[in-house]
């Protein structure tokens, strides 16, 4: 399924596109490196959520909260 989508980029930045990947390839360029972007993203909060997960501090800190929580119910 696909989007259609509006987006804004500076001049110089269409011009380079045109240029380099042709205005009936923008599209698929733009989404080539949306999707490599996302993969990045993905990679960078696994490994900041399972780093946190092995810190001591954090865990003491979401169980208080957790605790905070039951308090509440």
């Amino acid at each position: 399924m696909t989007r259609t989508l509006s987006i804004t980029i500076k001049e110089n930045n269409y011009q380079d596109l045109k240029k380099l990947i042709g205005s009936r390839q923008i599209s698929r360029f733009v989404n080539q490196a949306v999707e490599k972007e996302l993969e990045q993203k993905k990679k960078e909060l696994i490994a900041a959520y399972q780093s946190s997960a092995k810190s001591k501090k954090l865990q003491k800190e979401a169980q208080i909260w957790e605790e905070a929580l039951e308090d509440i119910k």
